[in-house]
Parts: structure tokens; sequence; C-alpha cells
């Protein structure tokens, strides 16, 4: 594991965040302005421009500060990708257990999107700056993500219920909250008291469990580069196209069953990868190439075992929302 160093420069940095809020006003400003149901051709198209967003960044990376660094933005983007897809599970589950109908469910992911960036943005600068100061915490890293990948291995067929969360009692017992769903508003007056709409607990959750979920995501990104801008960009694209990724692929979700073994051994794989970066040096192709390797041979075979048994995608769906 190299020194920890960055590429970007000042301007690079408020060029970036100018460029995402540009992006995100867009998003919600122009194109999402009016509450309605996103189709899944609509959402497949968005994701197709997400992605090639970050493949033009990627582009550019290799351009400025050559192919290494964009070797490292890729494959960081790839394993936070995959590993955000535990996060459309959650989606899914929370939209249920609140009733959230479909037209407001994309205000509610745009700001917990952003919100997530924000509390980002702090985790990864935090680390950097631990790992900077205490360059021994990177073995701390690498063993954290070897045991959870083992522990992810182990139990890959596990579920996440909110509905059972302690997140979700204590919402419940600490935010005073109606079950009036109020339009898109995110607070209501009912009787002179300022109570929160399904909308806002269903917001709170989602971000309790992206923060749980950072916590496995940004130390593998670490383990594949110490560049914070790098780490921070991959983590921003990727989250970014969440939205779009979970209109277009809520009722497929239940095809990749062999998808959390791939990301156990991506988990697994970057862990040892920090442990042992003192004596073992992984070039950034190689690393790129065990991450596709493992995730797409899991979405491979998932693919064929949900062929074999003739499973339905669309018949998914409805098990994951039965809590309703």
């Amino acid at each position: 594991m190299g020194a920890m160093e960055s590429v970007a420069t000042p301007w690079l940095w408020g060029g970036f965040l100018a460029l995402v809020l540009a992006l995100l006003g867009l998003d919600l400003g122009v194109f999402h302005r009016e509450d309605r149901v996103i189709t899944a051709r609509e959402a497949l198209s968005w994701t197709v421009v997400w992605v090639a967003l970050a493949l033009g960044f990627c582009g550019l990376l290799g351009w400025w500060f050559g192919a290494d660094r964009a070797l490292e933005f890729l494959t960081g983007y790839l394993i936070e990708k995959s590993l955000s897809v535990d996060n459309l599970f959650v989606f899914v589950l929370v939209f249920a257990s609140f009733r959230v109908e479909p037209r407001y469910q994309h205000r509610v992911l745009f700001w917990g999107i952003l919100t997530a960036l924000v509390l980002r943005a702090g985790m990864i600068l935090g680390g950097s700056a631990l790992l900077q100061r205490f360059s021994w915490l990177v073995y701390v890293f690498g063993a954290f993500l070897l045991l959870t990948g083992l522990r992810l291995l182990r139990h890959s067929e596990a579920e996440h219920d909110p509905g059972r969360s302690w997140a979700f009692r204590a919402l419940r017992r600490i935010v005073p909250a109606t079950s009036r769903i109020d339009g898109h508003a995110f607070f209501v007056v009912e009787q002179g008291r300022r109570l929160a709409t399904p909308l806002f607990l269903a917001l709170a959750l989602i971000e309790i469990s992206d923060v749980v979920f950072a916590l496995d995501s940004i130390p593998a990104i670490f383990g594949v580069t110490l560049d914070p801008f790098i780490v921070f960009t991959s983590n921003v694209f990727a989250i970014l196209g969440l939205r779009s990724l979970y209109f277009a692929m809520a009722s497929l979700l239940g095809r990749f069953e062999y998808l959390k073994v791939g990301l156990a051994l991506v988990l697994i794989f970057v862990g040892l990868k920090m442990a042992l970066s003192a004596w073992v040096h992984v070039p950034p192709l190689a690393s790129l190439a065990v991450v596709v390797g493992l995730l797409g041979g899991a979405v491979v075979v998932s693919l064929r075992r949900t062929r074999e048994l003739g499973r339905s995608p669309a018949g998914e769906a409805p098990r994951v929302a039965a809590g309703e």
C-alpha cells in the first residue's frame, strides 16, 4: 500500500463538487419536478447515463493522471456499486414497511442520497486522516474486511428486515409521527403538533442503513487506493446511480441470489490485500481483474440457477414486499 497522497488540487475538488451539485439540481429540479411513477424503461435509461458519466470521468482520470489512477477509480466504483445492491433490498423493504407510494419514492431517495454523500464525505476524509497519521490502521481495516467477508459468506442468505431493527423501533419511540401521507411532505401539522410523515421515517431509516453499509464499502475502497479523491469520487458516482438502478431492478433483485457470495469473496480479497500490503503488492489491473471475475462469476451463476429453477424475475417483488 502506497503512501497517503492525492492527485486532486483544491480546484479539482471544487470543480467536482460543483458538477455533482449541478447534476443533482438537474435531476430533481428539471427532470423529476413532479411526483410520478418512474418506469423501468426510464430508470434503465438513467442507469445508462450515470454509468456513462462514471466511465467518462474514469477516462479523464486516465488522461490526466495515468492508467493506474483510472484503474483504481474503476475498481472502487465496481466494488461500491456491487455492495450497494444490499441498499436496494433495504429500499424495497423500507418502502413496503411505511407504505410509500411509488410516485413519492424518487423524492425520498433523492434526499437520502444527498445526505449520504455528505455523510460519506465526512467518513472518507476522517478515514484518510486516520490512515495518514496511523498507517498501521490499514491492517485493522484489512482484518475487519476479512471478517466481514467471512461472516457474509457464512450467512449469504440472510435478509435485512428494517421493520425488526433497533433503528426502526427507536424512530417509532423518539420521533413524533403520523401514519398519514400528505403528498411528498416530510412533516405535517396536526392539532398544533409538528409530526413526521412515513416519508420522513423511511428517509431516516434509509440513511441509517446507508451508514451501516458504508462501514463495509469505504474500507474496501481504501484497500484499492489511499487517495481520498479517488475514494470519494468512486463512491459518489456509485451512489448517484442508485435511484435509477433501484427502479430498473426492483423486480429483478431476487434473481441475484449468489451475488452476496461474490461480494463476500471480494471483501475477503480486499481484506487480504490490505493485511498483506507491507509484503505483497497487487497491481491495479490485477485488482480490477479479480473484482470483475468474482462479481461476474456470481452474476452468471445466479442467472443460470434461477433459469434452471424456472423462476420468474417479476415474481420476486411481491415476496420482498410482503411486509405490507
